[in-house]
């Protein structure tokens, strides 16, 4: 393991591929999805699985559980260690599966591992009765590789937290159609929790996924949040989303988001104003957002061509926004922390929640970890 004191160097090398997508626009793979070597073997789009009951609890992760640190998309050099190194400072008992700990040859190096190795060890960490959760290290490219491979039964036999964003986002939704159990979009270990993002971030996951918020709890963004109440209104349904870009790609598939009935949530980086536009528009004529009964929209980081990275650079979006849902009649509520920016509130996706966009706050209308 690298000692704490390297963790400067790393987060500098992690930076490097993070960032990698800003001439990509965001985070969603606009790579060429060329197969990658070792790929599970393919003979078309397997059938997809019965969707089960949506928005059961997990089991909440305990006191020194073990946590299984993998990489479904990518991973930097090093990283793997020093998410073990974390988890052991505060007392748990940290487990990297074997791809976490390594990255292809170009031109596959945005993958951490081949497609087989990072879903083998997806699969592993859910199957082991040890393990308390499954804890993405990284975001980046990839994630939506593996979904037509997942065993979404063993998955939901297996159900605990399960705890990523960006990327990630890809799993999120497959999982909840397919396993039909609770994920949490919250912060990934190497891009947030070693990179020391501010409180409440690492306190709001751990209240999360251990289960000392249940129904009828409030989460509340922190005081240096800079809330925006588009259209006011309460709303409840499922909350579902995760990054723009990836709902965006996945429109037409069978993971595509489908928010009728539900609290849509959505954020990004690195994109600009034209390429937000087309994306909402692009999931709006897919009927996307047909039924849907609330938004909330989280962390807008790094807007192109808008100067500066705060409170106006993240107004900036909101006139667009307004001109995609208003007409909906909907309540709306911007500039919730989570995503991309600093801090990054954790968000139980799949659970049935309550928007107060006047309050500026959600409600937990059901256990999400018990």
């Amino acid at each position: 393991m690298e000692p704490i004191h390297r963790r400067r160097d790393f987060l500098q090398r992690a930076g490097a591929l993070l960032l990698s997508g800003t001439l990509l626009g965001g985070c969603a793979a606009r790579r060429p999805a060329a197969p990658g070597p070792a790929a599970p073997a393919a003979g078309g789009t397997p059938a997809a699985p019965a969707a089960p009951p949506a928005g059961q609890p997990v089991p909440a992760l305990r006191a020194g559980a073990r946590i299984t640190i993998v990489a479904p998309a990518s991973a930097i050099a090093g990283a793997a260690d020093e998410a073990a190194e974390w988890l052991l400072e505060r007392g748990y008992e940290p487990q990297v599966m074997p791809a976490a700990r390594a990255r292809l040859a170009p031109p596959f190096d945005y993958l951490a591992g081949d497609d087989a190795a990072r879903l083998a060890d997806l699969h592993a960490a859910f199957a082991d009765p040890a393990v308390g959760a499954v804890w993405c290290l990284q975001g980046g490219f990839g994630s939506w590789r593996v979904l037509d491979q997942i065993d979404y039964g063993l998955l939901r036999r297996h159900a605990k937290p399960f705890i990523g964003y960006s990327d990630v986002t890809a799993l999120h939704l497959a999982i909840q159609r397919y396993a039909g159990f609770v994920t949490f979009h919250g912060p990934m270990l190497a891009q947030d929790l070693l990179a020391g993002r501010q409180a409440p971030t690492e306190q709001a996951l751990l209240d999360m996924v251990s289960g000392r918020l249940g129904a009828g709890s409030w989460i509340a963004a922190p005081p240096q949040a800079r809330l925006a109440t588009l259209a006011s209104g309460v709303a409840t349904g499922r909350l579902i989303g995760g990054n723009l870009a990836l709902l965006a790609a996945l429109t037409g598939t069978r993971y595509a988001i489908d928010a009728r009935d539900g609290i849509l949530f959505f954020e990004d980086v690195n994109e600009a104003l034209p390429r937000v536009d087309r994306m909402l528009a692009q999931l709006r004529r897919a009927g996307a957002f047909d039924g849907v009964r609330g938004v909330l929209v989280g962390s807008f980081t790094r807007l192109l061509g808008v100067p500066g990275d705060g409170e106006a650079a993240q107004a900036a979006l909101y006139p667009l926004v307004r001109e995609h849902f208003q007409a909906r009649g909907i309540p709306v509520l911007a500039g919730w922390p989570s995503g991309h920016g600093d801090p990054n509130l954790t968000l139980p996706l799949g659970a049935r929640v309550t928007l107060d966009a006047g309050r500026g706050a959600l409600r937990l209308e059901q256990p999400v970890a018990v």
